[in-house]
C-alpha cells in the first residue's frame, strides 16, 4: 500500500478476510435508498475501477430509468473476469476480501429492489472463495450467485459477460445494448467490476466527506493497480507512476504500459512525471482502464514483445467476426514478418491491417488490439526500423509482459509452460486419442463460412456458401484447429464427435 488502505486493510497477513474478521475490521454496512446511493456517488465522484471509468451514479440512475419501463425488476452483476493476465487486483478482492465486494453489491441491489446478485468470476479458486463468503452470510434476502464462466479475453464485456451468466455461450452480442437497459435475463442491470463494488462499500461507511480525504480532489479516494503482472498495490488517485513503480522496487524501464493490453505506452520520461490520474493520463493519450501497470525491462526486446502479445490477442477472440477471426491473426502475422526483416513494406502492411479491422467488430476487441500495436509503433520507433532494415536488435524476448499458455515469440521457456501449455504437455502420454469426425449441425448453420478459413482444405463451402458435406473425418493434426473452429463459429453449429 501507499498511504492508509481502505480496501485491502487487514490484509498484511497474507490471509482471507472471513466474515467475522471483515466485520471487525470494517463494520457493517448502513442501508441506502436508491435516491441516497446515486447521491453518495454522486458527492463521492465514484467512477468505474474497470475500463471506461464511466460515472458511477450515472449508471445508477439509468437502470432506475430502465427498471421504471420493466415493471420495477432489475439485477445487479459483478464482473470479476479478468481476463487479462496483466491484471490481478479483482482476483485479489475476490480471494481475500469477498465480503467487502458482496457488501457493495447487496448495497446496491437492495436500494434498487433486484431480484438477484451475479457474480462472473473466471478461475475455479476465486469462485470458491465468493461461494464461500456466501455461505458465510446465511440467509439473505437478495439471492446472491458466483458463476464460473470462460477464461478468455473478452468474457468482461458486458454482453457476453450477463450472456455467460444467463447460461448463454458468453460471446459478445455484436450490439450496442446497454446493460442499464437490457442485461441478466433481460432486465436493467447494474453492471459493475469487482473494484467498484468494494469501493462503494467503502464510500457508503464513510461517507462522502471521509471518502473524499484522500485521492486527487477531482476524482477522490484509492485505486489498486496490478504492477508488472505480480504485484497489487493500492493508492491515492493521482499519485506519481514513478512512486508506485519505486514502491514495487521497478523503474521505468524502455516505457511503462498502461491499461493493459488495449491501452497506451508512455516513454520513460513521461513515465517518470505522469500523476495516476484521468486528466493527467489524458495528456499522454492514456487511461487507467483496469488498472495495470506494465514497465518494460531494459533487457528485454520491445519489438519481439509486442508480438507475442499480439498473437496473443489475436488467439483470445470469441470468433464471432471476421475482423477479430481473420483480421486480429493477419495483424499478428504482419507485425511478425515486419519484426523478422521484412522491411518497409512489412511495417506499411501492419498499418494497413490495423486499418482494416478497427470500427468493424460485435466488440472492443479489433479496436483495441490496434490501438496497442500502434502505440508500440509510436513508442518504440527505431527498435521496429532495425528490425524491419536489419539483424535487429539482439536482445532475446523475455515475457515481460505475461500473456497466459505456452509462449509465443522467441521464448527460451520450458515446454508446456503456463496454464494451457500444462495441459498440453500432458496430453503426450496417453493413449492415442480415437477416430473423431467434424460434423455440421444443419438446423443451427447459418453459412458464415468462418469453419472453411479455420480448418482449410478439410472443410470447404458450395457455391451458396455452406459446407459441402455435414460429417468430415477429422485427421489427428488437424483437431486442435477443429476444436478452434467448434468455439468461433458464430452459430454453434460445429461439434467434434467420436467415429463410431
Amino acid at each position: 500500500m501507499i498511504g492508509a488502505a481502505r480496501l485491502l486493510a487487514g490484509l498484511g497477513g497474507g490471509g482471507r478476510l472471513g466474515r467475522v474478521a471483515h466485520l471487525a475490521r470494517h463494520g457493517s454496512p448502513p442501508g441506502l435508498s436508491a435516491g441516497e446511493l446515486v447521491a453518495l456517488a454522486e458527492d463521492t465522484g465514484l467512477r468505474g475501477r474497470g475500463g471506461a471509468g464511466f460515472p458511477f451514479a450515472r449508471k445508477l440512475s439509468a437502470v432506475m430509468e430502465g427498471q421504471r419501463r420493466a415493471d420495477g425488476r432489475a439485477a445487479v452483476v459483478v464482473n470479476g473476469s479478468e481476463g487479462e493476465p496483466s491484471c490481478l487486483k479483482d482476483t485479489a478482492l475476490l480471494l481475500y476480501a469477498p465480503h467487502l465486494v458482496l457488501d457493495g453489491a447487496l448495497l446496491a441491489a437492495r436500494a434498487l429492489g433486484a431480484e438477484e446478485v451475479a457474480v462472473g468470476v473466471t478461475r475455479a479458486d476465486v469462485a470458491r472463495s465468493v461461494r464461500q463468503a456466501i455461505a458465510e452470510r446465511g440467509p439473505l434476502s437478495t439471492p446472491v450467485r458466483a458463476e464460473l464462466l470462460t477464461e478468455r479475453f473478452v468474457t468482461g464485456e458486458g454482453t457476453a459477460l450477463t450472456d455467460g451468466l444467463g447460461r448463454g455461450p458468453g460471446l459478445p452480442s455484436g450490439r450496442k445494448v446497454r446493460s442499464s437497459e437490457r442485461g441478466l435475463n433481460g432486465l436493467p442491470t447494474l453492471l459493475s467490476n469487482t473494484e467498484t463494488y468494494a469501493q462503494l462499500a467503502v464510500a457508503a461507511r464513510m461517507g462522502a466527506l471521509g471518502y473524499r480525504a484522500t485521492g486527487n480532489p477531482a476524482e477522490p479516494g484509492t485505486v489498486l493497480l496490478t504492477v508488472a503482472g505480480e504485484q497489487v498495490v493500492e493508492a491515492p488517485t493521482g499519485v506519481p507512476l514513478a512512486r508506485v513503480l519505486a514502491r514495487c522496487g521497478l523503474g521505468p524501464g524502455q516505457g511503462v504500459l498502461i491499461g493493459g493490453y488495449h491501452g497506451t505506452w508512455l516513454p520513460p520520461q513521461a513515465a517518470s512525471t505522469a500523476l495516476l490520474s484521468r486528466e493527467d493520463l489524458a495528456a499522454y493519450g492514456a487511461v487507467l482502464g483496469a488498472g495495470a501497470v506494465l514497465p518494460l525491462p531494459e533487457g528485454t526486446c520491445p519489438a519481439g514483445e509486442t508480438v507475442r502479445v499480439a498473437r496473443w490477442l489475436a488467439a483470445e477472440s470469441a470468433g464471432q467476426c471476421g475482423p477479430c477471426v481473420l483480421g486480429l491473426p493477419a495483424l499478428a502475422d504482419a507485425l511478425g514478418q515486419a519484426v523478422g526483416g521484412g522491411g518497409q513494406r512489412a511495417l506499411d502492411s501492419v498499418r494497413a491491417r490495423m486499418r482494416a479491422v478497427e470500427r468493424r467488430g460485435a466488440c472492443s476487441h479489433p479496436d483495441g488490439t490496434a490501438r496497442f500495436v500502434a502505440s508500440a509503433l509510436a513508442a518504440f520507433p527505431d527498435e521496429f526500423a532495425r528490425h524491419a532494415d536489419g539483424p535487429g536488435c539482439g536482445r532475446p524476448v523475455l515475457g515481460a509482459l505475461p500473456v497466459t499458455g505456452g509462449e509465443t515469440y522467441g521464448s527460451k521457456g520450458p515446454p508446456g509452460s503456463g496454464r494451457r501449455g500444462a495441459r498440453a504437455g500432458r496430453t503426450a502420454t496417453r493413449a492415442p486419442a480415437p477416430e473423431q469426425r467434424l460434423i455440421v449441425d444443419w438446423t443451427l448453420c447459418r453459412g458464415h463460412g468462418l469453419c472453411a478459413d479455420l480448418v482449410p482444405g478439410m472443410v470447404r463451402l458450395g457455391p451458396d456458401g455452406y459446407p459441402e458435406r455435414a460429417a468430415m473425418p477429422l485427421p489427428a493434426r488437424m483437431r486442435r484447429r477443429a476444436q478452434l473452429a467448434v468455439r468461433r463459429c458464430p452459430a454453434l453449429a460445429l461439434r467434434v464427435q467420436d467415429a463410431g
